[in-house]
């Protein structure tokens, strides 16, 4: 518990690319997955992806795509796998991509090689003993973002999207207009309509099952961003699942996916849950 509260202490740092993320994984077990990493899912160095593949039970598992945040500009699949751990010990595979960040790419750079992580699961990873059928997608603030606009736009993937059986968001920014932050500004100013740059102005009835979890003491993106997403899925006849903490913030929401951390709040349960019901 001692190594806990000290790992919560540094945890703020986390998105930042520092070395509590090091911390967060030494604590992790590393005997429930097999790691094959650095899997091309593009051209661009970025364009790489890692799998974590329970070693328990019996394949075809499901399977997640997570990305991971750090406001569109920063981020490495190597400081996540905490979070592959955490899933593939529930029997997902869990896919981990990287993807161009800014000043390499503006919008929506990022969103097009999420999409083609995606799209390469659904191609490859029965190659890994992955049902491609079962396919969810996730992924914690700028990260969630990208999730959520693959599984509400249908534009992005196409014809591939109706095979994405859930959604999960943690902490994400759905419903951010206007535009305050100069960097932000800048990276969405590729689109003339900024609405269209928001995930909640694709809600309908017709995106795959929906859970949105949020820390209610985050001052990073604000709870009212999930709130609203869920509203407006329901009112046009979606499924979408709200989950709120009391205790937690931006960083210690994703935090208490981790082994150490669990203690914190019942979020790495919830997810599961979900997962399995959809």
């Amino acid at each position: 518990m001692k190594q806990a509260w000290r790992l919560l202490m540094f945890l703020p740092n986390l998105l930042a690319g520092c070395s509590s993320a090091e911390l967060v994984n030494s604590l992790v077990p590393t005997d429930d997955y097999r790691l094959v990493a650095d899997l091309a899912y593009g051209a661009d160095p970025r364009q790489k992806l890692d799998l974590y593949v329970p070693r328990a039970g019996q394949a075809p598992y499901r399977v997640v795509v997570f990305f991971y945040g750090g406001n569109w500009q920063t981020g490495s699949k190597a400081d996540y796998r905490f979070m592959g751990e955490a899933l593939a010990s529930q029997g997902f595979i869990v896919a981990l991509p990287d993807y161009r960040l800014y000043p390499e790419v503006r919008y929506p750079g990022f969103i097009e090689d999420s999409a083609a992580a995606v799209q390469w699961t659904l191609a490859h990873i029965g190659e890994y003993g992955g049902d491609s059928d079962k396919v969810s997608v996730m992924g914690h603030s700028a990260g969630a973002y990208n999730a959520l606009m693959l599984a509400l736009d249908k534009d992005w993937l196409g014809p591939a999207r109706g095979r994405i059986k859930s959604a999960v968001g943690l902490a994400g920014p759905y419903d951010f207009l206007p535009l305050t932050d100069p960097t932000l500004q800048i990276i969405f100013a590729t689109e003339p309509d900024l609405a269209r740059t928001q995930p909640i102005t694709y809600a309908d009835g017709d995106a795959p099952p929906v859970l949105l979890e949020h820390g209610r003491l985050d001052d990073t993106v604000y709870l009212r961003n999930s709130a609203r997403l869920a509203a407006r899925i329901e009112e046009h006849g979606g499924k979408a699942e709200l989950r709120t903490h009391w205790l937690l913030g931006h960083v210690t929401l994703i935090g208490a996916m981790a082994t150490p951390l669990r203690f914190l709040a019942p979020v790495r349960d919830e997810v599961v849950d979900f997962l399995n019901a959809h």
